[in-house]
């Protein structure tokens, strides 16, 4: 092992694929960014709830952004890549080439995208089956998991799509192979979106309840059946053929590959913590619920032993942190929805044409606005009679809840900018009342929660930060570096180049805290008040649906 001291030299290419666009970034071993480059990546959207990419595309950008990060470096410094991605389904023929996933035939359009809500009717009839691999995930399985999206391509696309395919790859371990020419896949991905069990693999009985016996025939080569830890070293390191690709030296060590939001995880979860008047400094690891907000927000909280909670996927074994149980909340559309609440909103243009003229972010602007506005009161206290139930895209965790949906109750006649920024806060609050729910599942299922660790685009905006703060009682941590999913990317590398004993020493050394916010606790009976309502919303969307569907 060489020690950070001896050679402070080495370094490590993290690349996330996130929703809309490829980063990387070179990371020091003490997990410091020294280049980071982005790029942007192609969506279409074919038909509602189909949501479709390009894995050459996305290979593309993964070239240009990983060339942008070791420009002017001495490429021997380079000893590890590590990839992550979103839990997007890739299919490719046996020859390795683009299979098309829509109606049109378009085989450049080869991904079924995470969030992609088409088979429902397909995960409808898994859930029916009461199968036990469904324990695993929360009682039900998620339209966004892999089985469902793999038997709507059975069902609707046989002859163009599921006669042809070879392999059918999640996204991370489609960057691995496409680095190292190994088809082996991460125990994350498989565990974690294709009901495969760390310890007795997979479970031939599900497969033929569901209808894709083909899987269990050809001994599941097509969906993997090599699988790795994680880190783990694959093959023989970057072939020639990607080396060239990307930029880098033939032969370094690649990983086996995370889900983009456990790469988050690993990069914040493990930080040193002396010195912040933290709780769980005195606590086990197993005290830090790490929350990876962006596109949507997934909650990760690891155990010792395995935890069932009602409604949160796992407990998956040494699925993001090795030796640990985790349990994974989640809310489908977070940042998108925010997006979607300012955007549509009749006084957005000129909040643009503000923001411009001060050169600030939309955001960085509609919260100077609010601090504007509130005069004496604190800035969460707007919302007093606006309350908004955030699940516009159906709830995944803990109810796990496809059908519910969005609910604003307090709205004026007026559509001026002071309601517009009201109405991102009362949306901000409304993510964090569904954090709150999800760590009262966990708790009262056996997790101890004392701190969450926060990483991810919506980390960046400190009024985010301080209503999660706010609303759970609970401090958060901030990484020093914001690119927290990148570090843990390159935490990957770093292990699978041998350069670190175990993911826990590399997670240790690459990982530093930035900020601790403290929740206001004087705020406390307001934000409770809040909660209630919040609760009551959704107790209402669902006698307002009873009613509806009565005689």
């Amino acid at each position: 092992m060489l020690g950070g001291d001896q050679e402070p030299g080495c370094c490590y290419v993290g690349v996330d694929v996130g929703t809309g666009s490829v980063r990387a970034a070179l990371v020091d071993q003490r997990g410091v960014l020294l280049a980071f480059a982005d790029q942007p990546i192609h969506k279409w959207e074919p038909e509602f709830n189909h949501h479709e990419q390009s894995s050459e595309d996305i290979w593309a950008a993964c070239c240009v952004v990983t060339k942008k990060v070791v420009q002017g470096i001495d490429l021997n410094r380079i000893r590890g890549l590590g990839f992550d991605a979103t839990c997007s389904l890739v299919v490719l023929d046996k020859q390795f080439h683009p299979v098309p996933v829509n109606h049109e035939g378009d085989s450049h359009r080869n991904i079924i995208m995470w969030l992609d809500h088409r088979a429902v009717s397909q995960v409808h009839r898994i859930n029916e089956t009461k199968h036990s691999v469904l324990q695993y995930v929360g009682g039900v399985m998620s339209v966004e998991m892999q089985a469902p999206k793999l038997l709507w391509l059975k069902e609707n696309l046989r002859e163009t799509c599921w006669d042809k395919a070879g392999h059918f790859f999640d996204l991370p371990d489609f960057l691995s192979w496409k680095a190292t020419g190994v088809t082996a896949r991460s125990l994350c991905s498989l565990v974690c979106k294709w009901t495969y069990s760390a310890e007795k693999g997979w479970d031939d009985s599900f497969w033929k309840m569901i209808g894709l016996e083909d899987f269990v025939a050809d001994n599941y080569s097509k969906i993997g059946n090599q699988v790795l830890p994680p880190g783990a070293s694959l093959g023989n390191g970057l072939t020639p053929e990607a080396a060239r690709d990307l930029g880098l030296p033939a032969g370094i060590a690649v990983a086996a590959s995370l889900i983009d939001a456990h790469a988050g995880g690993l990069g914040v979860i493990g930080a040193d913590v002396r010195g912040h008047g933290l709780a769980c400094e005195r606590q086990p690891v197993t005290s830090r619920l790490a929350v990876i907000c962006g596109t949507s927000s997934c909650h990760m909280g690891i155990s010792k032993d395995p935890i069932f909670v009602p409604g949160v996927w796992g407990p998956y074994f040494s699925a993001m942190v090795p030796e640990f149980w985790l349990n994974e909340g989640g809310q489908s559309v977070t940042g998108k929805l925010i997006d979607h609440m300012v955007q549509g909103h009749a006084a957005f243009s000129e909040l643009q044409a503000k923001a411009t003229a001060r050169c600030q972010s939309v955001y960085a602007y509609l919260n100077s606005h609010l601090d504007l506005i509130k005069k004496a009161q604190p800035v969460g206290f707007l919302t007093v009679d606006l309350h908004v139930w955030p699940d516009f895209h159906g709830n995944r965790s803990p109810l796990a809840d496809l059908t519910l949906k969005g609910m604003v109750t307090g709205l004026k006649l007026s559509q001026d900018l002071d309601d517009l920024a009201i109405l991102y806060l009362a949306t901000v609050q409304a993510i964090a009342f569904g954090t709150r729910l999800i760590i009262e599942a966990m708790q009262a299922a056996g997790h101890s929660i004392s701190t969450l660790f926060l990483c991810g685009g919506l980390s960046k905006n400190p009024l985010f930060v301080q209503m999660h703060a706010d609303i759970t009682g609970m401090p958060v941590v901030l990484s020093q570096e914001v690119e927290s999913v990148l570090v843990g990317a390159a935490i990957l590398g770093a292990c699978a180049s041998g350069d670190f004993a175990s993911v826990q020493e590399a997670m240790a050394r690459m990982s530093k805290v930035g900020k601790v916010v403290f929740p206001r606790l004087e705020d406390k009976r307001y934000y409770d008040k809040k909660y209630q309502v919040f609760l009551k919303l959704v107790e209402h969307q669902k006698e307002y649906a009873a009613i509806m569907k009565g005689d």
